[in-house]
């Protein structure tokens, strides 16, 4: 599903059957059809061409919001872990006032403030702004018990400076924590751009983007409900598509996830197989 989706985002211009943008009078709040799979909105406008270019706002807005709050979170949470005293403190605490913050009310403020509802990049980097709190706070665990690694006192010993011991010795093992929360915020950052645009000071029209069709949708629930469907149903599965890669990927790259997995169906068989040797006995006891 999520190959789809990316593969559509690409090559949107092309795989369009109609331009997303242009109206046509005499088609309004047509069902879906042969000659428009998805049906059309109350201004004409193909669904499916509207829900293809969605795609690209919605994954660009995703991974650009998602980059950025990597990048600082990563810098943040590293820097106070291996620095520690004043400096641990100093970034934590701004950290902690940072998430303190309720994230859609202070996103509808600096959007509305910016004065740039409309703006991907200005919307993008509202997201990250209050997204890397979490990267920076999983990042510093990590880091606070690499640091105490043996190859990591021995490169401090032998006299390695910050810079080189955070970059070759520290950073690469971050890489499989990195990709697994990174897959998880695109995740949030799409439904949180999707949340803007359902309430208008996201992505504005005519830009054809998934929360703000279902937005503008909703007038028309009862009388062609194709117009939420389509669009919600992309939201779901996108969604939905990259919290199970970060599940799979997490098993894949977390040895210590994996074994206490293991460890929990092994519990699970072994406490079955025993329920089932105590059940038989207690039946032959029973019937001696």
């Amino acid at each position: 599903m999520l190959a789809v989706v990316v593969f559509a985002a690409l090559f949107a211009q092309q795989l369009s059957p109609f331009d997303p943008l242009e109206m046509n009078a005499p088609h309004l709040l047509e069902p879906p059809s042969a000659s428009h799979w998805l049906g059309t909105d109350e201004f004409g406008r193909d669904i499916l061409s509207r829900v293809i270019w969605g795609a690209r706002i919605s994954l660009f807005i995703g991974f650009i919001a998602n980059g950025m709050a990597l990048t600082v979170g990563v810098l943040v949470g590293t820097i106070a872990a291996y620095f520690g005293k004043w400096v641990d403190m100093v970034l934590m605490r701004f950290t902690d006032v940072m998430m303190a913050f309720p994230v859609l009310l202070f996103s509808i403020a600096l959007i509305a403030i910016l004065q740039r509802g409309g703006n991907v990049l200005v919307i993008a980097a509202v997201i990250a702004l209050f997204y890397w709190t979490a990267v920076a706070r999983i990042v510093r665990g990590q880091v606070l018990s690499l640091k105490e690694v043996e190859f990591i006192e021995a490169a401090r010993s032998s006299g390695g400076a910050p810079r080189h011991i955070l970059f070759r010795h520290i950073l690469p093992h971050l890489v499989p924590v990195i990709i697994v929360y990174g897959t998880i915020g695109i995740a949030t950052s799409i439904s949180t751009e999707s949340i803007l645009s359902f309430i208008g000071i996201g992505v504005q029209p005519p830009t054809s983007d998934w929360g703000k069709m279902v937005s503008d949708g909703q007038s028309y629930m009862f009388l062609a409900p194709w117009l939420v469907i389509f669009p919600g149903l992309m939201i779901l599965l996108t969604v939905l598509a990259f919290n199970l890669i970060s599940e799979g990927l997490r098993d894949a790259l977390d040895p210590r996830h994996r074994s206490m997995a293991r460890g929990v169906v092994g519990g699970f068989s072994t406490g079955g197989q025993a329920l089932g040797t105590n059940q038989r006995t207690g039946i032959e006891a029973e019937s001696a």
